[in-house]
């Protein structure tokens, strides 16, 4: 078997929970899939920041998420790491990940796999949980106070979607406004390659372990697409989110889930 360290030179524990607004059980999701991504290239973990924990530019525990935000930065640009793996937390930790990943690699492509559309803004989130925002974010509608620190925003030609089902207004909204596609898993991909993976995806009589279990796609289906993924392209980051196991003995169970789409990532 071919060694991951081959592929990612580097694992980010990124543990954020402040962008969920079910994070009871996140904290101890993120430290499993931490453990998982830690087999495979060097761990550095981004800091938790306790904050303020009110909202402020339209995001809730703004304070903690934007501390966190930019201590990733510095530790991703300190790295000098051209492939990483990451294990989340919410699906915001992706937005410093995607904006480093493409100042490295030119022209990157993100495939973003979830069940929800994450395209909210500051000024169309119902809830003002940033996990419903990173889309937005990384396409150019990051809260203000961020976007200094960000790169040019991603080219929406070169963002797809898989797997979405869920979405408030705003969402369907950014999506129509940016003609947001779906991937299509008839063409081939190519170039630098990030997928981010939120486990809410997955169908929640596969894999239960998530606060919001309103996906539909099977495990061996997303084995498969991200294996197909890593073979027709040059896959440069992979970002695992949301895991929200209740107990150490779910933490265990879905763990493997995890190590084999790391594996995957490795499929020649």
């Amino acid at each position: 078997m071919q060694s991951l360290q081959k592929q990612f030179d580097l694992s980010l524990a990124y543990p954020q929970w402040q962008g969920s607004g079910r994070h009871e059980n996140l904290p101890r999701g993120a430290a499993a899939a931490a453990a998982v991504c830690g087999r495979y290239a060097p761990l550095v973990r981004v800091p938790l920041d306790d904050g303020n924990v009110e909202a402020a530019y339209g995001v809730r525990r703004w304070e903690a998420v934007f501390a966190q935000f930019r201590s990733a930065q510095d530790i991703l640009a300190r790295s000098g790491a051209r492939r990483v793996l990451t294990a989340g937390g919410d699906c915001a930790v992706d937005v410093a990940v995607i904006d480093y990943l493409s100042g490295i690699h030119p022209g990157l492509r993100v495939i973003w796999v979830d069940a929800h559309l994450d395209a909210n803004t500051p000024e169309t989130s119902p809830s003002g949980n940033f996990h419903g925002m990173p889309v937005s974010a990384i396409l150019g509608r990051a809260p203000e106070p961020m976007r200094p620190f960000l790169r040019a925003p991603l080219d929406p030609a070169r963002f797809h979607y898989f797997g979405i089902r869920v979405g408030d207004d705003g969402d369907w909204a950014l999506q129509r406004e940016l003609d947001l596609k779906l991937l299509d898993p008839e063409v081939s991909i190519d170039g630098p390659v990030h997928i981010h993976f939120d486990l809410d995806a997955l169908d929640p009589r596969e894999f239960p372990y998530v606060a919001y279990p309103e996906g539909g796609l099977g495990i061996e289906d997303a084995i498969a697409l991200v294996g197909r993924i890593a073979r027709e392209s040059d896959l440069v980051g992979l970002t695992v989110t949301e895991f929200a196991p209740a107990d150490e003995d779910e933490a265990r169970e879905g763990s493997k889930t995890i190590a084999r789409l790391c594996e995957a990532a490795l499929d020649p």
